[in-house]
């Protein structure tokens, strides 16, 4: 079994699993995994190549676009410790085409398809949940706290739905914003993040708001597990409707 390293970056991990799908004669009895700088670290280490790894994702959005789907959003996962299951999976792809997706009886496949599917629902989940707040400037503010990196879509999604407004979107837990500005999506990282205040109009929004989300509801027809299916209780904090509750 051959054991092999990466520098923990996206465009190393493609890197890695190209050349190793490219010259392993079964790449699915390799083990790859994150370098960590030890002394007695064992492995070789696959140096990042940009350009090997553009070739090998846009090999995947044209033979296994599904794949490559699958992978984009594994990648948002943030999820640690599933490198060689990844590769595995991607081994899969180029040998049975799409039809590896419904191969959930392979550990590796199974793995990475959970992982791809948990961020695809929550960043489907957030173009429903955000709440834009009205500042005095004008501007538009949303935070927000996701299990995992969907930022860059996100703001991808909102700079086609509200291109007349500016805005941002802050990821709390990250400390990184979207800022949409003059037709001009801007993606960075915040290092300490003051709240702004809100417009008096927007705060009148709100009151009204809440107040039509507390008495619209038929009292009989209440099911808060259904509600916590829908709108989890760990994005409540952000929820204009939910405040106070």
């Amino acid at each position: 079994m051959s054991r092999y390293l990466y520098d923990g970056t996206v465009e190393g991990l493609l890197s890695a699993a190209a050349r190793i799908i490219t010259e392993e004669k079964d790449p699915e009895t390799a083990v790859l995994e994150e370098r960590e700088n030890t002394l007695f670290e064992e492995g070789m280490f696959i140096a990042t190549d940009a350009a090997a790894a553009e070739v090998f994702f846009q090999r995947l959005r044209r033979d296994v676009p599904d794949a490559a789907s699958t992978f984009y959003y594994f990648v948002l996962a943030e999820k640690e410790g599933l490198e060689t299951s990844l590769l595995h999976y991607l081994a899969q792809a180029l040998r049975y085409g799409d039809r590896v997706k419904g191969n959930l009886t392979h550990p590796a496949v199974r793995n990475v398809v959970t992982v791809s599917r948990k961020a695809s629902r929550e960043l489907h989940r957030m173009k429903g949940l955000l709440r834009f707040e009205k500042l005095r400037d004008g501007a538009y503010l949303a935070r927000m706290e996701p299990d995992c990196n969907i930022l860059q879509p996100l703001a991808l999604h909102f700079s086609r739905r509200l291109r007349a407004e500016d805005w941002f979107i802050y990821d709390v837990r990250r400390r990184i914003a979207a800022r949409w500005h003059s037709g001009s999506l801007q993606i960075g990282s915040i290092e300490e993040f003051v709240a702004p205040a809100l417009s008096d109009e927007e705060k009148r929004i709100q009151t009204l708001w809440q107040a039509f989300f507390r008495t619209i509801a038929i009292a009989d027809r209440k099911n808060p597990g259904l509600q916590k299916s829908n709108m989890p209780m760990k994005y409540w904090k952000y929820l204009t409707e939910k405040q106070g509750e």
